[in-house]
């Protein structure tokens, strides 16, 4: 088990990724998708209020940061007209869940169940991504994604009380950001098409 203070290090090392990806998306190099940007920044920030009142303490600034980071990305993307993706239908809808997820919390306002609505929506907010990173891997720079596996991880390492509160989102974050890594990274969709193509 780590020192809790390990958790700054996590978020320096995620702070770092999201300046790539920032970088780029100023550029106009990567178009971020605004759905899943913006639903990325609401459901961890609901995470980490329910989290504060379930008595996580510094481990919280884990999805704290998880949230801040798309809200910076879903405003920097109006900065350069080359930074646009189209929203589709599947934006739409699994947009449309993700909210119900958050109303969902706000209605229950119960902890754990507030975090794993949280979970739940921003799992639905992540889905358009991952598609799009599937078919359009250059589309997107994997620093954040692979950078969020440490943060998140570094939190797990650092918790003291291993209950559901402290553990389900930074679990969930492991799982989502290693997918959008290796979708990323090693550009799996695009090879498969192609794999296709010649057969």
């Amino acid at each position: 088990m780590l020192n809790p203070n390990f958790v700054f290090l996590g978020v320096f090392i995620q702070m770092m990724g999201a300046l790539s990806y920032l970088k780029d998306t100023i550029r106009g190099k990567i178009q971020p998708n605004k759905v899943s940007q913006l639903l990325w920044g609401v459901a961890p920030l609901i995470a980490f209020s329910a989290e504060i009142s379930q008595g996580v303490r510094i481990q919280a600034l884990t999805t704290f940061i998880v949230g801040f980071i798309p809200l910076s990305i879903f405003i920097a993307s109006f900065t350069n007209k080359k930074a646009y993706w189209k929203i589709e239908r599947l934006d739409l809808i699994c947009g449309m869940f993700s909210l119900l997820g958050i109303i969902l919390w706000i209605v229950t306002r119960l902890g754990d169940i507030a975090i794993l609505f949280a979970i739940f929506a921003d799992g639905l907010a992540t889905v358009p991504t991952m598609v799009k990173s599937y078919y359009h891997p250059e589309s997107e720079n994997d620093a954040l994604y692979w950078t969020g596996v440490i943060n998140a991880i570094i939190g797990l390492l650092v918790i003291q009380t291993w209950n559901f509160a402290h553990v389900a989102f930074p679990t969930y974050l492991i799982v989502s950001n290693l997918v959008m890594t290796l979708l990323i990274r090693f550009k799996i969709g695009e090879k498969r098409i192609k794999l296709g193509t010649r057969n």
